[in-house]
């Protein structure tokens, strides 16, 4: 069982950062979390979800209509950019510790910030978390045996994790989030809105 708070993996840095401080707050306000927020040239993209992970097109417009605002009177970017809603997609990014309960048994892809027995990057079956430590099952490293070996990750030291795209998580999102109507992120077109915003305001 997931211990201790919810804390979000915090891996912004510069406009996104102070983009996040200002966005986490409302969003919370609004019954949502926010799972990411990043600049990828001219666009910035905020990623968010309802608890239990699902967002419609409906939410999207509802995030856009309130930070779109608050953004532009904050002028955190001082450059023309797009801003992009969107859910965080089937492929998802893992960024709290009941992300990595809900999707265990998939495999997912961690990088981290601080290297565990100097090495960085990590992939495997999800076991879950405990204890302040995300547990994968990988393959062993000496491969002396095909067993598969369980290691623990400090949460606090992953800079990045996000799910691999399979069949098996395709299945597992569509049965997840399909009965309640909402997209599952795979189609930009059907949970994305894209604003252009511009810091003139002559």
């Amino acid at each position: 069982m997931t211990t201790g708070t919810e804390t979000r993996l915090a891996r912004e840095t510069g406009p996104a950062q102070r983009v996040a401080a200002l966005a986490e707050p409302v969003l919370a306000d609004m019954g949502f979390r926010l799972v990411r927020v990043k600049m990828s040239g001219p666009t910035l993209q905020i990623m968010a979800e309802r608890p239990d992970g699902t967002f419609t097109i409906d939410d999207c417009e509802a995030v856009s209509r309130a930070l779109s605002p608050l953004l532009d009177v904050e002028d955190v970017i001082s450059a023309r950019y797009h801003l992009e809603v969107s859910s965080p997609g089937i492929d998802r990014p893992l960024v709290r510790p009941s992300d990595f309960e809900a999707w265990a048994g998939h495999e997912t892809k961690i990088e981290m910030a601080v290297p565990v027995a100097g090495r960085k990057r990590f992939k495997g079956n999800l076991e879950g978390y405990e204890a302040g430590e995300v547990r994968l099952f990988i393959e062993n490293p000496e491969g002396a045996t095909k067993e598969p070996v369980l290691i623990g990750l400090p949460f606090a030291d992953i800079g990045e994790a996000k799910l691999v795209l399979t069949d098996q998580l395709i299945e597992a999102a569509r049965s997840r989030l399909a009965p309640k109507g909402y997209g599952d992120g795979a189609e930009i077109d059907e949970d994305q809105i894209s604003q252009e915003r511009s810091e003139d305001n002559g």
